[in-house]
């Protein structure tokens, strides 16, 4: 069975989907979201912590060696 972008299994025809949508929508199942993994949310909080710390032209640098990459 597929994953969806959470990790969540969902069917993999159109017609299983839309009944899982379908029940979804009118309660008679449960769509659970999981809380994402502290890995998750460190990362993020360290990644804002260093793109506070950079300055201006830093960041440009940074964004002109990405851009570089994927026109490679």
């Amino acid at each position: 069975m597929p994953k969806g972008p959470r990790g969540e299994k969902r069917p993999a025809d159109v017609i299983g989907n839309a009944v899982m949508v379908a029940r979804i929508a009118t309660g008679e199942i449960e769509d659970k979201i999981e809380k994402k993994s502290g890995r998750v949310r460190s990362g993020k909080a360290g990644a804002k912590a260093r793109a506070e710390k950079l300055t201006s032209q830093e960041r440009s640098d940074i964004a002109r060696k990405a851009a570089n990459a994927r026109w490679e």
